[in-house]
């Protein structure tokens, strides 16, 4: 897999302000898909980077998978420790206005494996 070019923090931090009005207010006009979509891949792919690795893969479909923190490498078929969950909560997430536990037992994430819950230690990323 080719290396990405690294995310900007300040491009991540634009991003994710342009959809934090709808995260603060669930009536607010939604973002448009690409304005979700670069908040969603900006943000994902900033915790790539700041905990690299392969032993966690975080899915947010349809937007962005991304494999995280250090451990055993995995690289064929479904990995052992994977968080999914949609673009709202990821991004709640992403910005401290949802704990990363609350999720998981209010069913908003899923989170196999017994690494996966090792994302909490880098969220908030903003």
């Amino acid at each position: 897999m080719p290396s990405r070019k690294p995310v900007d923090p300040a491009a991540m931090r634009a991003a994710v302000a342009l959809v934090e009005p709808w995260l603060n207010d669930p009536a607010a006009a939604e973002p448009t898909r690409a304005e979700l979509a670069d908040a969603v891949r900006t943000s994902a792919r900033t915790l790539a980077q700041v905990a690299p690795g392969s032993s966690v893969e975080v899915r947010v479909p349809p937007f962005v998978a991304v494999q995280c923190i250090e451990g055993p490498r995995h690289t064929r078929g479904t990995p052992p420790n994977v968080v999914e969950t949609n673009s709202r909560t990821w991004l709640l997430l992403v910005t401290g206005q949802l704990e990363l536990v609350d999720a998981i037992d209010s069913g908003m994430v899923t989170a196999s494996g017994s690494r996966a819950r090792e994302i909490d230690h880098w969220l908030p990323l903003v």
